[in-house]
């Protein structure tokens, strides 16, 4: 079966799924957040080494309460994408989104006619932020894709709908962003993935060296581009949403891409802290560390070396 066929399939297989009560569905990511911990599932694996690296401070049965939390929401967030995947996103927006604060920066930012580059981090749920940018106007979005093409070709299917471009996170990626914001159009990056070596700088996140990309920093330096913090936090168990849009401190666009880095993931931090639960923290954020600094992998064990 070929990628755009089999990607329809699953397409068909998630909505069938994602069309039944919420609560069931609220239910069914909730048992696997529990196997997760039980099985030791890497999620349950990476979560609990990053807390133990970002939140030291706490006793070790808050940081294991934590660590359940972010399990749970994870799971709830992984349906909840589907859900909003599958069903129509001007409904998704009049019927989840709740509240709505800095439409008007986001708007008047567009307007201006100098570019708009929105640094989205991955909290809460950033694929309604995708449905709302785009009922807004034209965006391009930065991407990550993924190696089996199957999965590209459902990504194509559910996040390319009106008003939205995909933009493949590749080497001509960045001449793309230039030319849309140059043209006074919009981007969305998500700013916390680990780059490829020449791609970022280390700076601290959480107080931890993590390499972070220096893609904003050169986008705003060089276009001029407004650049804002945005995203949909959750507020409630029934798919209840709140959007926040923010200026983002004009450090990102320093010419020093440390001082520019730092700025950045000072931002996506503040955001972050506001309830850790419904950031990230199964992605492996900390692999790659500071050149001579005699620091590991911190996620490899002898059980689980990679």
């Amino acid at each position: 079966m070929k990628p755009q066929a089999t990607a329809k399939l699953y397409y068909r297989l998630a909505s069938a799924v994602t069309h039944l009560p919420w609560s069931w569905q609220r239910s069914l990511a909730d048992t696997v957040a529990w196997l997760w911990v039980r099985i030791d599932a890497r999620e349950s694996r990476v979560t609990r080494r990053n807390l133990e690296l970002t939140y030291p401070e706490l006793a070790p049965a808050e940081r294991a309460r934590l660590h359940r939390e972010v399990l749970r929401t994870t799971a709830r967030q992984a349906l909840e994408t589907l859900y909003l995947w599958t069903h129509d996103p001007a409904t998704n927006l009049a019927r989840h989104l709740r509240e709505r604060h800095g439409q008007d920066l986001y708007d008047a930012a567009l307007a201006s006619g100098k570019g708009v580059i929105v640094v989205a981090p991955h909290y809460g749920n950033w694929e309604l932020l995708n449905q709302w940018l785009a009922s807004r106007g034209p965006i391009a979005i930065v991407y990550a894709p993924p190696e089996n093409p199957v999965g590209d070709e459902f990504l194509q299917l559910v996040r390319g709908g009106h008003n939205v471009r995909q933009v493949r996170a590749e080497g001509p990626a960045v001449r793309q962003l230039f030319k849309v914001l140059k043209d006074g159009g919009a981007t969305g990056i998500l700013p916390d993935q680990q780059p490829k070596n020449g791609d970022g700088v280390f700076v601290p996140f959480f107080g931890v060296q993590a390499l972070t990309m220096t893609l904003v920093n050169r986008l705003a330096e060089r276009t001029g581009a407004t650049v804002l913090h945005a995203w949909c936090e959750r507020t409630g168990p029934d798919l209840a949403f709140a959007l926040h849009v923010e200026p983002a401190s004009p450090q990102i666009a320093d010419p020093d891409p440390l001082v520019a880095a730092s700025a950045l993931s000072a931002g996506i931090e503040a955001i972050a802290r506001r309830d850790p639960a419904q950031y990230q923290w199964t992605y492996k954020r900390f692999t790659l560390r500071p050149p001579g600094s005699g620091e590991h992998d911190p996620y490899a064990t002898a059980k689980h070396p990679h």
